[in-house]
């Protein structure tokens, strides 16, 4: 039994860093611009097909073809932002973002199930079926590379945000949009910008969610609840968070789930409470002090 517990934190922490792919795309957009993104798991579907195609029709190596994906998420993301959230304006912006960013989802979805309808796909490669023996546990090398590109995009964006001019910009504008206004920041750039970054991450996401599970235009819904509670315990705007976050709910459901399977989920949803209630603001959150 031992040994089992070993195998499933192994497997929860190695999840967990393919979950972060995805949930700190979420948590970098509501961070700037304080809007819950619900089509990001769309995205991510999305970000699974743009890999499928590559590979099933250019014979692309999956990890390769991010070089394509990433590009062409992030120029779908700066599309959608100056054309659906950049003209909402007023009091009822938070409330309409939702119900835009919803409506986007749509739209994603029915035009994927328009080229591929609702049959299930899943990325395959030479790596993706196969696992490394260490130390007595057997490690898939797909999520081991998986994690690895998790840390790096992790590590990206710090320095993106914490060593680059640009990367001033939005934090000032996570901070303070008006005053970031009255300094010369262009803050409808920055937005821009950082959608596009934070659905382009989804690519990644979606291109490791698509090789180690079954996908089809519907999966967007289950992923988003849990991206959302993901980005939710580790505090809305941390990427650090969302990635700890990510790694330990992942690895919670993945221990449960060895007694009771069908209380993983559950668990899964049950320690997001607890922690809010000792914790309101998340692992890494911190009181917002925005003024728009």
């Amino acid at each position: 039994m031992a040994r089992e517990i070993y195998q499933a934190i192994v497997d929860g922490i190695l999840v967990g860093g393919v979950y972060a792919l995805m949930a700190v795309g979420l948590t970098l957009i509501f961070g700037v611009l304080d809007i819950i993104n619900i089509a990001q798991g769309v995205m991510v579907i999305l970000g699974a097909y743009l890999s499928y195609e590559l590979a099933a029709r250019l014979h692309l190596d999956l990890f390769l073809g991010l070089l394509v994906t990433v590009p062409a998420m992030f120029v779908i993301g700066v599309v959608i932002q100056w054309a659906f959230i950049r003209p909402l304006r007023g009091r009822e912006r938070t409330s309409m973002t939702l119900l835009v960013s919803y409506a986007v989802a749509l739209i994603i979805e029915g035009i994927l199930y328009e080229f591929y309808g609702a049959n299930s796909r899943q990325l395959s490669a030479p790596y993706v079926t196969s696992s490394v023996h260490v130390f007595g546990f057997y490690l898939s090398y797909i999520y081991l590379y998986g994690f690895a590109l998790a840390l790096a995009l992790v590590a990206a964006l710090y320095t993106l945000l914490y060593r680059t001019k640009f990367g001033r910009s939005v934090r000032a504008t996570m901070q303070d949009q008006t005053a970031a206004r009255l300094i010369g920041i262009n803050i409808s750039r920055v937005a821009a910008i950082t959608y596009g970054i934070g659905v382009a991450v989804t690519a990644a996401g979606g291109m490791v969610f698509g090789a180690t599970n079954a996908f089809n235009p519907n999966s967007g819904y289950d992923l988003i609840s849990r991206l959302l509670a993901i980005i939710v315990l580790g505090g809305l705007g941390s990427i650090s968070g969302a990635l700890a976050a990510s790694i330990f709910m992942i690895t919670l459901e993945s221990v449960v789930d060895i007694w009771q399977p069908t209380w993983a989920i559950v668990v899964f949803y049950a320690a997001l409470v607890l922690v809010l209630l000792i914790r309101p603001s998340g692992l890494f959150g911190r009181k917002a002090v925005r003024a728009q």
